[in-house]
């Protein structure tokens, strides 16, 4: 079979970059675009600069938004009371597609993981002190993944947020183990948010 030409090969190379997005996929992907109508690609590299210019970090909660403050936490109809500790902000999508939630979240920006240089002072932490100070927040729910770097942050963040007054909540443990939030499905999540219990 001939070779690709410069600009699909290319272009696999760009698709391959995606997340979940494999070399046999980048490649039938990059096929299909090139063999398109025009006007559809128009239109779908004009959404792909949009997206990227415009969505940015809500800066109270660090959700994805266009506008500040993000839908979620202007809305006077979230429970204030409840903050939902995520790592990504893709994990409040997952928790939102659950519909069990009404409160608000915060999103730490990553996990603490020694072995990949990442420590509290590297995450979202003096940002969420802050919010506690500032809004009336009574309950921290931590949703992160239950890998052992997930676990070490939960705890370190249960030691550091109590001596604050805050009851700290975890969620159950109906979630996969060693996986993140996006492998959960809505009922999983659901329950998981409903058995959570408080950190010790």
């Amino acid at each position: 079979m001939p070779a690709l030409p410069t600009l699909v090969t290319a272009l696999v190379s760009a698709l391959s970059k995606l997340p979940g997005i494999g070399p046999r996929s980048a490649e039938r992907l990059a096929l299909h675009i090139v063999q398109t109508d025009a006007g559809f690609v128009k239109q779908l590299a004009e959404a792909l600069v949009a997206a990227r210019e415009r969505i940015q970090s809500c800066q109270n909660c660090g959700g994805l938004t266009e506008e500040q403050p993000c839908a979620i936490c202007a809305d006077p109809r979230r429970d204030a009371s409840l903050v939902s500790i995520v790592e990504r902000a893709t994990d409040i999508l997952s928790l939102e597609k659950s519909g069990t939630f009404r409160g608000r979240y915060h999103v730490l920006g990553g996990k603490i993981s020694p072995l990949n240089g990442v420590g509290p002072e590297d995450l979202r932490i003096a940002e969420l002190e802050r919010r506690l100070k500032t809004e009336p927040i009574k309950e921290v729910i931590l949703a992160l993944g239950t890998d052992v770097e997930g676990d070490a942050t939960s705890y370190y963040l249960a030691r550091r947020l109590t001596s604050e007054g805050i009851k700290v909540t975890r969620i159950a443990h109906g979630l996969p183990a060693g996986s993140g939030l996006e492998y959960a499905d809505d009922l999983t999540l659901s329950r998981a948010l409903e058995g959570r219990r408080e950190m010790q």
